[in-house]
């Protein structure tokens, strides 16, 4: 097993690092966290026109066909920053579940647009009930012919007010089904979320009407296929945000001067470094491991499951220990460590918390009954 980065990943790598650096500094970010969507339209021209919509996506359908590692090497990368928006949601997330269930002549109507970020796809899955299993899919979507309408609340959605189109998950004769709808529609309203980042809101569908030709192949089975190369390209998002958080307390420890020298001196500061140390080398080489598996055409579902647990821990655990590291100045807003730690608590529970991972594994090892 070889981990290292081939050539054309570390051009993708060098080609991100320099976008999150002068497109995606400090202060834009800042701008960026009090949007209700955190999105430009000059931002997200930008990264339409770099092709990064399109990476996962095959040549036939408007994409570059990258490998899931290609893919992850850039967000590991935006995930320095923290850089926010819908990238994740629409040209990972959505295109997996477009590729896994959508019809010939779906796929061949909105892969194209969506690679080019012409159109913004994001997933309403998660209710009042949160969870990631079908069991918390309790939307119905009524039959009216051969077409649908749907009420109720889709909680903790993710880029929502950034979408154009949503792929919502209901229930129709008592089984999962995924339906596209136009994020437009009328009955459709958007709440933004307070505390969150990534534009986390509140969807209510109210007499939603939905085309039968907007109804996708397969239910719960062909989401959970679909998420199975996305979650380590989240994953890929956390370990880079805590190469961040590591390089922003290390350079602290060495500029702070505390009793005439600088605080990386001190052991129990560099204590909190070598767990912040931990937790970036595990988060990574976990989701690494996962991502080769996934590309070898391998069985990946315990790594995957493996990397969710650790990069989410490790994210959440770096923060903290990034905060005992800066004490007073990492709670100041300006200094941005805190988009951190709100990136850091809004996908703890994105596609599933430790505890569910934690479980799924157990399952996918025969170590409990399916």
């Amino acid at each position: 097993m070889d981990l290292s980065l081939n050539e054309t990943q570390l051009l993708i790598k060098e080609m991100t690092g320099d976008f999150v650096r002068n497109d995606c500094d400090k202060d834009t970010l800042l701008d960026l966290d009090l949007l209700p969507a955190p999105m430009t339209d000059d931002l997200w021209r930008k990264i339409a026109e770099l092709g990064w919509m399109g990476m996962m996506i095959p040549e036939e359908y408007g994409g570059t066909g990258n490998s899931y590692t290609d893919v992850a090497v850039l967000y590991e990368e935006l995930g320095r920053g923290p850089v926010p928006g819908p990238m994740f949601a629409s040209g990972v997330l959505s295109a997996s579940i477009i590729l896994e269930a959508g019809t010939a002549s779906q796929k061949k109507d909105w892969l194209p647009e969506l690679a080019t970020g012409t159109r913004v796809f994001v997933t309403a899955i998660t209710e009042a009930q949160y969870g990631w299993t079908e069991r918390h899919v309790q939307m119905i979507a009524v039959a009216k012919g051969s077409d649908y309408n749907l009420s109720g609340v889709k909680l903790f959605v993710q880029d929502a007010a950034n979408a154009t189109d949503l792929l919502v998950a209901a229930r129709v004769d008592g089984e999962v089904a995924l339906f596209r709808i136009d994020a437009k529609a009328s009955g459709i309203s958007i709440r933004p979320l307070d505390g969150f980042i990534s534009g986390t809101t509140e969807i209510i569908f109210d007499n939603v009407a939905v085309s039968g030709a907007d109804r996708l192949n397969g239910g719960w089975d062909a989401f959970e296929r679909a998420a199975q190369p996305a979650i380590p390209i989240l994953c890929a998002y956390k370990a880079g945000a805590c190469g961040a958080i590591f390089d922003l307390s290390v350079e602290y420890s060495r500029e702070r001067q505390q009793f005439g020298q600088p605080i990386g001196r001190f052991q129990r500061v560099q204590d909190h470094i070598i767990h912040i140390v931990n937790y970036l080398d595990s988060a990574r080489w976990t989701t690494y491991e996962a991502l080769w598996k996934l590309d070898a055409g391998m069985d990946a579902a315990p790594c995957v499951h493996t990397a969710k647990v650790v990069s989410s821990d490790s994210y959440l655990r770096a923060c903290d220990f990034g905060h005992e590291v800066h004490a007073g100045i990492g709670v100041v807003r300006e200094y941005g460590l805190t988009l951190h730690t709100k990136m850091s608590r809004t996908l703890f529970h994105h596609l599933g918390a430790p505890t569910h991972h934690r479980k799924a594994l157990e399952r996918a090892l025969n170590l409990i009954p399916a």
